[in-house]
């Protein structure tokens, strides 16, 4: 048996260890695989691990050995699950285990928005304050997040951690998901997305992307929006029209944006959200925490070897 890994080198760019996976089989390891070389590196293999390299139907069907791929990541629409499917391949993802690292980031970018840290450092560093007649200074209002309103569109893993956060913050959090099974913890508020867009003074979207939620904030959604209300996105940049978003921010109908995913990444030129006025942008580093990597090998090492067993575990197809 052979595991051949497609795209390591963002889960593990050096810093971590592939032990969990190497004891298991032999592996190859790819730092990255064009798609042209896709089937090529995978010919012998049994078992295929990836992130973002894409194993599409047609790849699939040129790999007669293949019985397994395991997607390092929550999100697994880089797979033709329905082709797997069709094979008889299992396909596992790894939820959760970026829960704690996405959820400090949402923070990170909304306590930017309000706070203005690294602005006001930068000016420090340029000499300002040693300039400045007063003790102080500030460039932006200084917003409290204590009695204020955080919306949260998807109410799972990552959405309840975030809301735990808020909730310590003093703040009040509306919540939608699809189905509640039981009520919301003490502090959180189930509510319609539309009435999140309208009562909301910041938004975090930790929804699935589906044709569904495609474009979830556009136009109209945005316009529900209060003009001193902020957008935070860490799940994944297609839930939103970019240049719907671009156009709220530069007309001033929205107060901030924090960005950590694009629709096509890493982006190209000409994206309307880069420059954009009041826009922070992160490039997808939300999952990316030491500890974090740590639990997504341990994860993906226990998928496979519950699936060598016989027992699979986080099965997607």
């Amino acid at each position: 048996m052979k595991i051949v890994l497609l795209d390591a080198h963002t889960a593990n760019p050096g810093d971590v260890s592939w032990a969990p996976l190497e004891v298991i089989a032999p592996c190859e390891i790819y730092p990255r695989t064009p798609l042209a070389e896709t089937v090529a590196r995978c010919a012998d293999a049994e078992i295929v691990i990836t992130n973002k390299a894409v194993m599409n139907r047609e790849i699939i069907s040129a790999l007669p050995k293949l019985k397994y791929i395991g997607v390092t990541a929550t999100g697994f629409n880089i797979v033709d699950v329905a082709a797997a499917k069709e094979r008889g391949i299992t396909v596992t993802n790894v939820p959760g285990y970026s829960s704690p690292a996405v959820a400090q980031l949402v923070f990170a970018l909304l306590l930017e928005l309000t706070n203005h840290v690294g602005h006001h450092a930068q000016t420090v560093s340029s000499g300002r304050w040693e300039s400045c007649p007063d003790f102080c200074y500030w460039d932006h209002p200084i917003i409290e997040l204590s009695g204020r309103t955080l919306g949260i569109i998807g109410y799972g893993d990552i959405g309840s951690a975030v809301a735990r956060i808020a909730v310590a913050f003093g703040m009040n959090v509306l919540a939608s998901k699809r189905e509640w099974k039981s009520a919301p913890p003490e502090g959180v508020k189930a509510a319609s997305i539309e009435e999140i867009f309208a009562q909301s003074d910041a938004i975090s979207l930790h929804c699935p992307l589906t044709d569904a939620t495609k474009h979830l904030v556009c136009d109209r959604t945005l316009a529900l929006m209060k003009p001193s209300a902020f957008l935070i996105n860490t799940g994944r940049g297609p839930l939103i029209d970019e240049s719907a978003l671009a156009r709220a921010l530069n007309e001033g109908r929205i107060a901030g944006a924090g960005l950590d995913v694009l629709s096509i990444e890493p982006p190209k030129d000409g994206n309307p959200l880069i420059g954009a006025k009041n826009c922070l942008i992160t490039p997808h580093i939300g999952w990316a925490s030491h500890e974090a990597r740590l639990r997504l090998i341990d994860l993906t090492a226990a998928n496979l070897t519950a699936f060598l067993a016989g027992k699979p575990v986080n099965v997607v197809s």
